[in-house]
């Protein structure tokens, strides 16, 4: 199977906001206090000039235009263009109680009710919005013919990493997650050529799963990342990249929206695996059902 590149800067589908905020962390610290403002209200930068942005942003007019290049645009005029385009396009919270990305001090529970609902549902939006379905697709058929799927995460990502493996191995195919990096160190060095490895990372800077998805790489496993961001170093040991579009907000700690945003990619894998064989995908699903309808109350069917 070939393998495809791997998402490139420029690749934006899901819109040019999305975009810088998956770029960020690789960003120099001036460039990032001009991505925050851009991110933060693109309908204002778009409608300053050079000199009132890189004042806003504390920085100089060549650091402007130094992100601009960052994130894929010739210059500022056509970054203002964009934005412009981007602050027309944007939806607006529905809701009146929303107060933005990060919930401030006093916000009462419906407020925060409301702005939960609102960003987590954006998250799960902008990330289907920016998947590649031409590497979905790849990814896919590489976990439809693999001979067995390792499949890592630490934290969050390690809970969507175990769901992944469940839904997985319930419809047959042969799947792996251990939550100890020295178990799955010991099992990505026994894959091979034909058996995919999928490591999950918010941030892309985990070190645990950077190093199992890199042992499983040098066996000749295909490896998959899923990430926030497209230049974390996690890419950097991937076959194919993925990445969700989860913002930062105050309690980002509790990896709220990234985990949605996670769960959405890897439903959208699964589903894709599982119609690839929709007979077996049934039966599997049946059988599976079957086996644990006795351990559900009211099935009818009592425990001695």
């Amino acid at each position: 199977m070939a393998k495809s590149p791997k998402i490139s800067a420029s690749h934006e589908p899901g819109g040019l906001i999305v975009h810088i905020s998956g770029l960020l962390p690789s960003l120099s610290p001036a460039e990032q206090r001009v991505a925050r403002l851009v991110v933060a209200d693109p309908a204002d930068a778009a409608r300053r000039t050079i000199t009132d942005l890189a004042t806003a942003a504390e920085t100089s007019e060549a650091t402007v235009i130094r992100f601009c290049r960052s994130v894929g645009m010739d210059g500022y005029p056509q970054l203002r263009i964009r934005l412009a385009a981007e602050a027309a396009r944007r939806v607006e919270p529905p809701d009146a109680r929303v107060v933005g990305g990060d919930i401030p001090p006093g916000a009462d529970l419906a407020q925060i009710i409301a702005t939960i609902a609102f960003n987590d549902a954006r998250a799960v939006e902008e990330t289907a919005e920016q998947l590649d379905p031409a590497v979905c697709e790849q990814v896919v058929e590489a976990i439809g013919n693999a001979g067995r799927i390792d499949v890592y995460g630490a934290g969050a990502s390690g809970f969507v990493a175990s769901d992944f493996q469940q839904k997985l191995h319930r419809i047959g195919r042969t799947a792996f997650y251990f939550p100890d990096v020295h178990t799955a160190l010991t099992s990505a060095a026994l894959l091979g050529r034909g058996d995919v490895a999928v490591g999950i990372s918010h941030t892309g800077t985990t070190s645990d799963v950077i190093e199992v998805l890199e042992q499983a790489r040098g066996r000749g496993a295909v490896t998959v990342a899923l990430t926030n961001f497209p230049r974390s170093p996690i890419t950097e040991v991937a076959d194919f990249v993925l990445t969700t579009a989860a913002r930062e907000t105050t309690y980002r700690s509790g990896a709220m929206a990234s985990r949605l945003a996670q769960l959405t990619v890897v439903d959208c894998l699964f589903v894709g695996v599982a119609a690839r064989n929709r007979a077996r995908t049934k039966k599997a699903l049946e059988v599976t059902a079957e086996a644990v309808q006795s351990h559900r109350v009211g099935s009818g069917r009592r425990r001695a």
